[in-house]
């Protein structure tokens, strides 16, 4: 009976939170959370990635990111090359190297490259969540929702985009307790902006890697929405 009623109680408190909080309230909770120094806006540091999926061999990447001289460098090593991505405010580059050559030597050279920004963009936004959203162009939902997850309830955030940042929809989850974001899941949506529930990937995230400060997911489990296929894991080593 002890147990019955614990159980009750907690979910009538987590759906009183869910129901008192606005969706920017959970979102600077979150925030205090993750960055309770503010530390993001002037983050310069490094993070060093093993990305691991089925049937290839393990990516290391090295990520440099120095948001007030608007600089950004990746580096990636994947069997016999390495790509290295540079941004320098919007000037790109990359280079690739072929490290089993006779002599390692630069094999292309590509400038304003567009994917080295989509790099820039991606890791940024990934590495620097919950506070990325809110970034302009970030639509936060007033609503926050009380959802299970794989057998735990969340307070979970919907997110939308204007249309000159992006049309995938995104729902983040966090713990009701403590405001741990701890799973993001975004759809892409068709020409109306209705939600194609066969798109898009979720992420479970676990354990913590403190840089500056600042509380990021140290490992991250990607999964197609659709069949629950499991796509990979990447871990910060240091």
């Amino acid at each position: 009976m002890k147990i019955i009623l614990s159980t009750l109680l907690f979910l009538l408190c987590i759906t009183g939170v869910a129901q008192e909080l606005t969706g920017q309230e959970l979102l600077d909770k979150a925030i205090q959370v993750h960055d309770p120094n503010g530390n993001w806006e002037s983050f310069k540091g490094q993070l060093n990635i093993v990305m691991q999926t089925p049937n290839e061999s393990s990516r290391l990447s090295h990520i440099y990111i120095n948001l007030n001289s608007q600089h950004f460098q990746l580096v990636v090593k994947n069997d016999s090359m390495m790509s290295t991505y540079k941004v320098e405010k919007d000037k790109a580059k990359i280079e690739k190297v072929n490290l089993k050559a006779s002599k390692a030597s630069i094999v292309s050279i590509e400038r304003d490259n567009g994917k080295a920004i989509f790099m820039r963009d991606y890791y940024t936004y990934l590495y620097g969540l919950p506070m990325k959203l809110k970034d302009q162009g970030t639509n936060i939902d007033s609503k926050v929702d009380r959802k299970t997850f794989k057998g735990k309830e969340y307070l979970v955030l919907k997110a939308t985009y204007d249309q000159n940042v992006g049309s995938d929809v995104w729902f983040f989850y966090f713990d009701p307790a403590t405001f741990k974001m701890e799973i993001y899941q975004f759809f892409k949506t068709d020409e109306s902006g209705k939600i194609n529930l066969n798109s898009g990937e979720y992420i479970l995230l676990s354990d913590n890697h403190v840089v500056n400060d600042i509380n990021m997911p140290k490992t991250r489990k990607w999964y197609y929405n659709k069949d629950d296929q499991y796509l990979g894991t990447d871990v910060i080593t240091k």
